[in-house]
């Protein structure tokens, strides 16, 4: 048997340790073979639930959407729904539930509000949660109601221009469970950019075989052969970092080594040098140069928009990095705009999952400056930022029109899942091109493992 690894990309040999697109130190995560039974499991999902779900930092969304006073959006997962609200000490997250009986205070996603009222019976809670009032108090005994039930909140940390929450009053600080370097997220300065799309589908799989399509490129000569002609898919660096966080780095404007014309410059790195200023048709290079045209073309436009690309590596001006955040996000980090992901998962079926996606943007007042491609965004879409784009929510059997690429994931991921329950396959075979996949599992079983409190 050969055990020779084909030797791993690296993107820049000569970036320093302290560089952001440095390749991070090896990790052995081991060859197990990991057990299959949790992609089917109700038991395994409330497990999840129990040990991860509620005790992990989980993005709930963007500072971004919340410019103002009062102004909120709910995060939902799983039976639990949480207001996300700018209150005068900053932003909090609170359980959307009203103490008296249950109910939910709010419905309606995104809104302002100075006061929650109940619905059911008018209680009135303040901007930071306290009550406020309560209907026909002199009707309840002072035993029931004298410890004035306010709403109560779940932890509330900002990293980035992203807004992230935890039901563990417990956890860690969520800057020691990240695991991402200092300044990583930051440098794209997400915090200015504003959501141009909102998209959350339904999808036929476990949350986990979401991730774990996402998490690698080893399937995108099979799945998406239109990527050939325009992704480095055999040069692809990738990296694993601390408590599960990791990614890899997609050289974007060059052919995959898998196709024999390296030289040509098809129509899809044409359309790439376009969308970076360069005109294709007195483009004088090879395929091999259409990756540094690209980003020479996004430096000269930042020069003449001022967009201050000079914090940004060239690398990091053409290709994706795609970044992993345990559990259940990626995000593809461009200049432009970042694609942010979230695999949430099903309500009550272990065999489904909610793919939530929000395609942020600078408001660049240039007709030229869009997103990546691959990001599908629909032609005609208001990239000003001007108006927050309204949630557009798709069920299973309905297409959220997400572009080509995304809509190949969604058809084919539910042949995944179905074909992981023959008793003929036995467990996931990882290989090195699959490694974000080993390490995102090893994490998982790290803390699936580890008991509840109480």
């Amino acid at each position: 048997m050969n055990s020779k690894l084909i030797p791993v990309a690296v993107i820049n040999p000569d970036a320093p340790a302290e560089c952001l697109e440095a390749k991070q130190p090896e990790i052995d995560n081991g060859t197990a073979i990991h057990d299959k039974s949790g992609y089917f499991s109700s038991s395994f999902m409330q497990r999840e639930w129990d040990r991860v779900w509620t005790r992990s930092w989980l993005l709930a969304g963007v500072v971004s959407d919340l410019p103002a006073l009062g102004d909120y959006f709910l995060f939902r997962i799983g039976h639990e729904s949480f207001i996300i609200s700018r209150t005068k000490e900053g932003i909090r997250a609170f359980y959307n539930v009203c103490p008296h009986r249950g109910s939910r205070l709010l419905n309606q996603e995104r809104g302002n509000r100075k006061v929650f009222v109940c619905p059911f019976h008018s209680w009135s809670f303040t901007q930071d949660g306290a009550l406020r009032s309560i209907t026909d108090e002199e009707t309840f005994r002072p035993e029931v109601v004298g410890h004035r039930p306010g709403l109560r909140q779940a932890r509330c940390e900002i990293h980035a221009g992203l807004i992230f929450i935890n039901m563990d009053d417990d956890a860690v600080p969520l800057a020691e469970e990240l695991g991402l370097p200092e300044g990583y997220l930051e440098n794209y300065q997400i915090d200015r950019m504003k959501v141009v799309r909102h998209v959350c589908s339904e999808w036929g799989s476990n949350w986990k075989v979401g991730v774990e399509a996402f998490y690698e490129s080893y399937h995108l000569h099979a799945v998406h052969p239109e990527t050939r002609g325009v992704m480095g898919d055999l040069n692809v660096q990738y990296d694993l970092y601390p408590m599960g966080a990791s990614r890899m780095i997609v050289p974007l404007g060059e052919p995959s080594p898998r196709i024999p014309d390296q030289q040509t410059v098809n129509e899809g790195l044409q359309f790439m040098l376009r969308e970076a200023g360069v005109d294709p048709d007195t483009f004088a290079g090879s395929a091999l140069d259409v990756r540094r045209a690209i980003q020479q073309g996004k430096r000269a436009r930042s020069e003449r928009l001022g967009l201050g690309y000079e914090r940004f590596t060239d690398g990091q001006l053409s290709d994706s990095w795609a970044t992993g955040i345990f559990p259940n996000v990626q995000i593809g980090c461009h200049p432009e705009a970042i694609f942010l992901m979230r695999f949430l998962p099903h309500d009550t079926d272990p065999q489904k999952f909610w793919y939530d996606t929000m395609t942020l943007m600078f408001p660049v007042d240039d007709p030229n400056y869009c997103p990546p491609g691959w990001m599908g965004l629909p032609d005609n879409t208001d990239v000003t930022g001007t108006v927050r784009a309204p949630t557009e929510t798709y069920l299973i059997d309905e297409d959220p029109n997400l572009g080509l690429v995304l809509g190949q994931d969604a058809a084919f991921l539910p042949s995944v899942q179905e074909g992981m329950r023959s008793k003929a396959f036995q467990g996931q075979l990882w290989g090195e091109q699959e490694q974000r996949l080993r390490h995102f599992h090893v994490e998982l079983e790290r803390r699936i493992a580890i008991e509840p409190c109480g």
